[in-house]
């Protein structure tokens, strides 16, 4: 099957001196060739395409907003002869996402098997134009381009449970991952210090759980105070589906995180019969971990999060949901009588195989739903449930261990993938945290996904990585795309591009073009030229 977008351009053959290193694409293609010549992009466009083919459609116009964005026209939707095309084509060699472009001095060709392939080409094409708004014509390198990236899930995660982030911004932040190829984005929803996904069978969640009283205040590790300012707010399903359609457009598929057993302080808050202790709680003031958690001897508890589940399962498509399992303090069910029952009556052996216990039972669940679970590496304690999906963020061993069981694994190291330590040894000009290690640029790009001690087999188990952005200290969207930028650009050479292919000297000179694109984009980043 072939199908054709049509463009009519003013198209101008430049033969300026274009070389393969002026070419700014990240992350860099499998393979590219410069070729002679290229053309000119005028402001007397029109654009044709068919009609009837509602992804091809929208990717045209998708592209058009962008012109218009940030080059200040537009292309009209019309009938022409001059065509770019976006084809998609039977070509084994593309794989599932890859693509072909072609660009010569009178046409443009994006190729692949499916409509993410399309779509990626599309980015790599929105690199080829040159910087710099209101421009009269956009001269575009010919340039051949085959390419496809190294792992399935590149992903990135966002934390609105410390701190809530508006749909506007979730939707920058979407765009961000389109613009790298990433296809992955983990919404943390839920926190002891903040539940922000609205769940209609218990109006209370909205209603107590996304709001605290205050924020702690922090010098160093230490709390010195409060800020005595009220703090929340949620998601409503109908802006959830929203965002999860944005994201489906773009080739992202959204993976919801909703804590448990540990990290739920916040629900307690508002359903208090789920704890261990029973007593009033509040919403978290402060960050860390506590030692109350949702009680794995009732079964309300497990009613609750089926109940919430199901409304989780009916608002995101993705398969996997992620249900956390990590940092959960065993204290509370030691001394729960409920819990100690649970040990006995399952003939457990300690606390660590009833957090296994509670994973299994979740994943069972999701089971039923045609859903597969996915967790932090603590879901591991006591013994892994059969299906499920691990996120190492402790390293390699963890990884290793779940790889060699045959459970896939993704890569989400806090030393190389957290993207919430300072950027340089210059912290007094950037924003404050309680992490004192230093996470540069270089050190995100040299992070390999795959660890030495997997076989060629075992290796295949590790299907991706993703960087992660915790909000503790991230109140803003300022700070927020302070700490994403650049690195997600390193994160996403990572895990699109060939290993062999990597090379941070070229990465860094690639750079040097993508600032003046942030600057463009005007948003706020680590200059690593200064």
């Amino acid at each position: 099957m072939k199908i054709k977008i049509k463009l009519t351009i003013l198209l101008v053959v430049f033969v300026s001196s274009v070389h393969a290193q002026d070419i700014s694409i990240i992350p860099q293609p499998a393979y590219m060739q410069l070729n002679e010549g290229g053309f000119v992009l005028g402001q007397g466009c029109t654009l044709e395409f068919e009609a009837h083919d509602k992804e091809l459609s929208w990717m045209a116009q998708y592209f058009n907003e962008y012109l218009q964005t940030y080059y200040g026209f537009h292309i009209k939707l019309n009938n022409g002869s001059s065509p770019i095309q976006l084809q998609i084509v039977k070509n084994k060699t593309l794989g599932n996402e890859g693509y072909r472009l072609d660009v010569s001095n009178d046409r443009i060709t994006i190729s692949a098997n499916n409509y993410a392939g399309v779509f990626y080409g599309i980015q790599t094409l929105k690199q080829l134009l040159p910087l710099g708004q209101d421009a009269k014509e956009l001269r575009i390198p010919a340039v051949t381009v085959e390419d496809q990236p190294r792992f399935t899930w590149r992903g990135l995660h966002l934390d609105v449970g410390r701190h809530f982030f508006p749909v506007s911004f979730i939707k920058k932040y979407i765009d961000y991952m389109a613009q790298y190829k990433l296809n992955t984005f983990h919404w943390h929803l839920t926190e002891d210090q903040g539940w922000r996904i609205e769940i209609k069978k218990y109006p209370k969640l909205t209603e107590i759980s996304h709001w605290r009283d205050e924020t702690a205040v922090y010098d160093g590790r230490e709390v010195t105070g409060y800020d005595g300012i009220g703090y929340g707010g949620f998601y409503t399903q109908e802006q959830v589906k929203e965002i999860v359609s944005y994201a489906n457009e773009r080739y992202i598929t959204v993976i919801p995180e909703v804590e448990m057993p540990g990290h739920s302080v916040a629900a307690l808050a508002a359903y208090p019969e789920l704890g261990c202790r029973g007593d009033s709680y509040e919403v978290s003031k402060e960050w860390g971990i506590f030692e109350d958690v949702y009680c794995a001897g009732k079964e309300t508890t497990f009613n609750f999060l089926e109940d919430v589940l199901d409304e989780v399962c009916t608002l995101f498509p993705s398969q996997y949901i992620h249900i956390g399992g990590d940092e959960c303090p065993k204290k509370r069910w030691e001394q729960c009588p409920h819990c100690q029952e649970r040990i006995k009556k399952e003939g457990l052996e300690d606390e660590h195989q009833l957090q296994s216990y509670f994973i299994k039972r979740m994943s069972n669940y999701l089971a039923t739903k045609g859903r597969s679970l996915i967790g932090w590496h603590e879901i591991m304690e006591g013994g892994i449930a059969p299906d499920a999906t691990v996120m190492a963020w402790r390293g390699a061993e963890d990884a290793v261990k779940a790889a060699k069981s045959e459970h896939n694994v993704v890569m989400t190291p806090f030393s190389h993938l957290y993207f919430i330590q300072y950027q340089s040894e210059d912290k007094a000009n950037e924003p404050f945290n309680y992490y004192k290690g230093i996470l540069p640029l270089e050190k995100v790009y040299s992070y390999e996904p795959i660890p030495e001690e997997l076989s060629s087999d075992e290796s295949k188990f590790i299907i991706g990585a993703q960087g992660c952005v915790w909000t503790e200290f991230i109140s803003n969207i300022k700070v927020a795309e302070f700490m994403l930028f650049p690195r997600i650009c390193a994160l996403a050479e990572m895990v699109w591009t060939p290993k062999e292919k990597k090379d941070y000297n070229n990465f860094e000179s690639r750079m040097n073009t993508e600032y003046n694109r942030f600057y463009m984009w005007g948003i706020n980043y680590k200059d690593y030229r200064k």
